[in-house]
């Protein structure tokens, strides 16, 4: 984590996790299988029936934030 910057790698979400960026994954190159929050590789490494799941906790995040921009 020494050479990862801040706000371009990574974040802190709301529980102070480590949360890994799409443009690191990006730069890493592959899927690692991991389930990460922003994946750009749809998951593909990652096993099923988690795969199935993340995507649909994707999806349905994706369909929460759209209906709301269009409420609001």
């Amino acid at each position: 984590m020494n050479n990862l910057k801040e706000g371009l790698d990574f974040y802190y979400d709301e529980h102070d996790n480590i949360v890994l960026t799409a443009k690191y994954h990006l730069d890493k190159g592959y899927c690692c299988g991991h389930g990460c929050r922003h994946c750009p590789y749809d998951y593909e490494a990652v096993p099923e029936p988690r795969r199935t799941l993340v995507l649909k906790e994707r999806k349905d995040a994706l369909q929460k934030t759209t209906s709301t921009s269009q409420n609001g």
